[in-house]
């Protein structure tokens, strides 16, 4: 009996698999499945498909001689973000440059240029700034609490622990 099952299972699997011919090409942008299939070895089976359009990957036009423009500069005094940035491409050589304000206060330039021939090149200088630039930090002036006796009794003296003597790395 269980032969049986299984071997009407796998006839109603083969019987109801989905079989769909070639899509037929309509145009450069879409094309469409036909709508209803019907099969040679079980003619009084039908499926009824969806229609499956698509969109074809049109290539983007090719551009032999590249070319571009562009620049920003970004001066806000709430955060201290100060940075800038101007590109040009002509064809396969890019120029540019871009700076930024470090968190130690310095001014980071880096000029670089691209091409075919010579590959990436960058140039950083830094340099220091006549004003620092920080985030505004507000103060706050509270008085000291005055306590009749210490919250926590004195610890005794530890012993001074020498300090590691001091590395150079040199490259």
């Amino acid at each position: 009996m269980v032969q049986k099952l299984i071997i009407f299972s796998a006839l109603m699997a083969v019987a109801s698999a989905v079989v769909l011919p070639a899509p037929a090409y309509h145009g450069p942008f879409t094309y469409a499945a036909p709508a209803v299939a019907k099969y040679a070895a079980y003619p009084a089976v039908a499926k009824v498909a969806a229609p499956v359009v698509a969109k074809v990957a049109v290539p983007e036009p090719y551009d032999p001689n590249p070319q571009y423009s562009f620049s920003y500069d970004i001066h806000d005094g709430s955060t201290g973000d100060v940075k800038s940035q101007h590109e040009t491409r002509n064809g396969d050589v890019v120029e540019g440059a871009y700076s930024l304000i470090e968190p130690d206060g310095t001014r980071r330039i880096v000029q670089y240029t691209a091409d075919p021939v010579h590959g990436f090149n960058a140039v950083v200088q830094r340099e220091p700034l006549a004003v620092k630039v920080a985030a505004p930090v507000a103060k706050v002036v509270a008085p000291a609490p005055v306590l009749a006796k210490p919250v926590f009794p004195a610890y005794p003296a530890v012993a001074k622990v020498p300090a590691f003597p001091a590395y150079a790395y040199h490259h």
